[in-house]
């Protein structure tokens, strides 16, 4: 009986939904444009939304600033920190004759151990 009340329905391929009562949010145009290609990226946002100052370029993938009034939005990046990288955080750790005095510690072991293995084996 299931089968049969499902025949000629063509599920998954329409939606049972209408657009009928759905009130829209009113959206905005917004411009970014890009200081490595000059070009620029129209973007549609809701009015109420809060706009990023930078948005990633379409053509390039560089950063690209939001203009208004046809100037580019000055970005506060005082707040952002340095990237750190392993190297950074393994000098936070260790000093420059401690990485040495290891690799040479470790340099040895391996050294030793290949001596050891026999060919074959």
């Amino acid at each position: 009986m299931a089968d049969r009340s499902l025949r000629g329905m063509r599920i998954g391929s329409q939606s049972l939904q209408s657009e009928d009562g759905v009130v829209f949010a009113d959206r905005a145009e917004y411009t970014y444009r890009c200081a490595t290609c000059e070009r620029e990226t129209v973007m549609v946002f809701s009015t109420e939304a809060e706009l990023p100052e930078v948005w990633e370029c379409r053509f390039c993938g560089a950063e690209a600033t939001l203009l208004v009034d046809s100037k580019p939005v000055e970005v506060d990046r005082s707040g952002e920190k340095a990237a750190r990288t392993h190297w950074d955080m393994l000098l936070e750790r260790r000093t420059i004759p401690e990485l040495e005095e290891l690799l040479a510690e470790r340099l040895n072991y391996l050294r030793a151990r290949r001596g050891q293995q026999k060919i074959g084996a």
